[in-house]
Parts: C-alpha cells; sequence; structure tokens
C-alpha cells in the first residue's frame, strides 16, 4: 500500500509540474496562478484563469486529457492492492477448466 500511494504521489507531482510548467510557460502566468490551473484540472474542477494564447488552448486541452488518465491511472494503482486483499480474504480463486 505504501509503495502504491507513493507511486501515485510522485505521478501526481508529476503531473502538477508539467502542469505549471505549461500555464507559466505559454500563458504567462505567474507560478502561483499556474499552480492554481494544474491543480485545478488535475483534480477534475477546470481552469480558473481565462486562457489568452492559442498555444496556451492547445495545450489545457492536451493537458485536461493527460489529467483525466492520470486520474484513472493513479486511482487503479493505489485501488489494485486493496481489491488484491478483498480477493484473498474472500478466497477468491481463479478456476480453469481445461
Amino acid at each position: 500500500m505504501l509503495r502504491a500511494a507513493a507511486f501515485w504521489l510522485v505521478l501526481t507531482a508529476a503531473g502538477l509540474l508539467i502542469g505549471i510548467a505549461g500555464y507559466a510557460g505559454f500563458e504567462g502566468m505567474p507560478l502561483v496562478d499556474a499552480f492554481l490551473n494544474a491543480a485545478m484540472i488535475l483534480s477534475g474542477m477546470g481552469p480558473v484563469e481565462t486562457l489568452n494564447t492559442t498555444a496556451g488552448k492547445i495545450f489545457a486541452g492536451c493537458y485536461a486529457i493527460f489529467s483525466g488518465l492520470v486520474i484513472v491511472i493513479a486511482t487503479g494503482f493505489v485501488l489494485a492492492p486493496i481489491f488484491h486483499r478483498v480477493l484473498h480474504r474472500f478466497h477468491v480463486e481463479s478456476r480453469r477448466d481445461d
């Protein structure tokens, strides 16, 4: 569980850093505003600031798709050990019919 949580933390931090760099670079936002926009998109809430440049809008679209995938992947990594333990607890085994 700790390994899965650590992987989730690293994946989330990397995604956040990508978002901060993109918003600061493409939109010229200060780091605090870039952090806010990146955190809001990564959490699924949506952007806060209005985007002004075409490059910023394209980045925001790609970042939103990336963020959705990060959420799904991170959730899978965190929940997999839990489901594994539940299956063992109830002695669920796979059967092969040969």
